[in-house]
């Protein structure tokens, strides 16, 4: 009998999981765009453990293996920026990331006031840019990563994630 995911709002102990699970993730993104100083890559555990602390993370896990995650955040401007989704490479294509975005999109919205829920993809990151479109995310910009990658800026209102949930 096979185990199911579950999704739940992460825990201190599972920093170091996530921090191993976003840099095994984001080397495909890293290789696509030819460059390994993306922000997942180059971040560091107690940089993730504060997240967990101070910030809306969720976690997928298989048993007690953490398969995914996602981060947000409420910004300056009172928007929940979504980031560092990301989901094992053997269980991508079954869900799961859009599971963990609708957790972490109301959570922000029902516990933390968030109106509008915005993201960054990387403009080469089809298979990224595909999943937000099919949950109601529209592109609205253009922006430049820290790392020099070219993103593509994403945002629905808040009161849309229910209707895409």
């Amino acid at each position: 009998m096979g185990m199911s995911v579950t999704i739940s709002a992460a825990a201190e102990q599972d920093a170091e999981q996530i921090f191993r699970l976003r840099y095994l993730c984001f080397q495909s993104e890293a290789a696509l765009y030819g460059n390994y100083r993306i922000d997942p890559l180059v971040q560091t555990l107690d940089s993730v453990r504060e997240e967990v602390a101070a910030d809306c993370v969720f976690v997928a896990r298989l048993g007690d293996e953490v398969v995914g995650s996602v981060h947000g955040r409420i910004t300056e401007d009172g928007a929940a920026a979504i980031g560092k989704l990301c989901v094992h490479p053997r269980l991508q294509g079954h869900g799961i990331g859009a599971r963990l975005l609708r957790a972490a999109e109301s959570a922000l919205a029902d516990e933390r006031g968030a109106r509008t829920f915005r993201l960054h993809a990387g403009h080469r990151s089809e298979s990224n840019l595909q999943l937000y479109s099919r949950v109601g995310y529209q592109r609205v910009g253009t922006s430049r990563g820290a790392d020099g990658v070219p993103m593509i800026v994403l945002e629905k209102r808040a009161e849309a994630y229910a209707t895409t949930a």
